[in-house]
This record gives C-alpha cells, structure tokens and sequence, in this order.
C-alpha cells in the first residue's frame, strides 16, 4: 500500500477511532483514553515509516469531545505530522453541530489542525456547510455571506424565521464576503447590525431595508424578501464581476 501511494503521489492517512483500538493498547491503559489513541496512531505512523512513507496526515476521534480534545493536544506536542480534526459519530443534528463546533473550534482556536470533517447522521452537505461555518466563524475562511439574525422577542411582529430561511437558502451558494442582518424590529435592528452590508428590520406591517446601518427604503412586510433576494443577487453580481475584473 506504502508504494502504491507514493508512486500515484497520495498520502495516507492514519485514521484512530476510540471503537477499533488494538487489544494490547487496550489492555496497557485500560480503556480507549486519549493516551490509548495516540500511542495507536504513532505506533502505525511509524509502520508506515518503516516503510520510508513520510506523506501521512493523522485523524484521532472519539464520540465525546474532551477525549478527542486531549487525544489531539496530546498527539500534536510529540509530533508536527498534519492532523485531521473531527469529532466521530457526534450525532444527528443538533447534538452532532455542538460536538463538532466545540471539539473543532477549540482545536483550531489553539493552532491545531490542518483539515477537519464534520460527523453528523444526515446529509452530508449539511457536514459541509457546519464545517464552513465553523471555520467563518473562526475568522479562518472568508468565505461567502456571514448571516446576522436576533431571536424573537415581544417587539418582533414579522415572520421572521420564514425571512431568515429564506437568506440563508440564498447565500449557500453566495461567495462575496459581505454581512447580511435580519432583525425583527425597527427599534434595534439597524443599530445592532451597524457593520453589515445589507439588511432589513421588520416592524408592525412594514419595515426598513438598510446598508451599512443606514436606512435606505421603507417596504411593506410582503416585500421583505423579495427586495433582500434582490440586493444580495445585486451584491454577489457585482463581488463577481469584481473578481473577473481582477483576474
């Protein structure tokens, strides 16, 4: 396998998994830990190395984030060899989003991590799309629209969950880096998305739309999202075009 891979030009990666570690390592520690996991990977890097293969990223994932966490901390101060961050088998949707933030985050936060993978029990577009935003969130890939949305309160009168879905069906496929707000009322949306490119804020029946915290244009609710569709296919129109121009 070692010399296949190095005459098609293809790293391995050495993949541990908390489920399917060997039955001495097992034993020496008593248990999958996080020290369990990395003396497996290293154990099989050096394999590999025996082998003179040196092209190997390493992944070392368990199904709860502080011994993924600890595995990976502890693997990255022995060895500078690229790591594959993940949290394995974290769940359906919900709980799989908050594994996989944390576990990802935290690692990436303190320099750890060369390529990550979402888990979840679902589509995997949708682990793609959590991976983006993780690493947006991070300020590590800028990437497409970054979404503002305030949760619901007494002094929201719009459907404002119909409005924000509606955004974010739209900016999936976006690539200008721009901030786009939905606020629920006139009172604090423009002040609180102060920074964002283009947004509304919904009042009783009506409301604004506004760039750069500046009101521009009253609409009537039923507008709402067609005008906002409008502006961010304007926007990524012109981000585009932009970018061919640069080329």
């Amino acid at each position: 396998m070692a010399d296949c891979a190095r005459d098609g030009n293809v790293p391995i990666r050495v993949g541990v998994n908390s489920g399917s570690l060997e039955k001495d390592i097992l034993e020496k520690y008593q248990g999958a830990t996080a020290e369990a996991m990395v003396e497996s990977a290293l154990r099989n890097v050096d394999i590999l190395k025996s082998f003179d293969f040196n092209s190997i990223k390493v992944s070392i994932k368990a199904s709860d984030v502080p011994r993924t966490v600890e595995a990976y901390r502890l693997f990255s101060s022995k060895t500078d060899i690229p790591v594959h961050l993940g949290v394995t088998e974290a769940g359906g949707l919900f709980p799989g989003i908050v594994k996989s933030s944390l576990g990802i985050g935290m690692l990436l936060a303190e320099g750890i991590g060369d390529t990550i993978r979402v888990s979840l029990t679902r589509d995997p577009v949708e682990e793609i799309r959590v991976g983006y935003e993780i690493l947006k969130a991070l300020g590590i890939r800028r990437r497409g629209p970054d979404i503002i949305s305030c949760p619901t309160c007494g002094r929201c009168n719009i459907d404002l969950f119909d409005i924000a879905e509606a955004v974010e069906k739209r900016v999936f496929t976006m690539t200008a880096p721009i901030k786009i707000a939905v606020m629920g009322c006139v009172v604090n949306g423009p002040g609180e998305a102060r920074e964002a490119d283009i947004g509304i804020a919904g009042g009783d029946g009506k409301g604004v739309l506004f760039r750069k915290g500046r009101v521009v244009e009253t609409l009537p609710q039923e507008e709402f999202i067609r005008v906002l569709l409008r502006e961010l296919d304007d926007l990524e129109t012109s981000y585009r075009e932009s970018q061919e121009t640069n080329d």
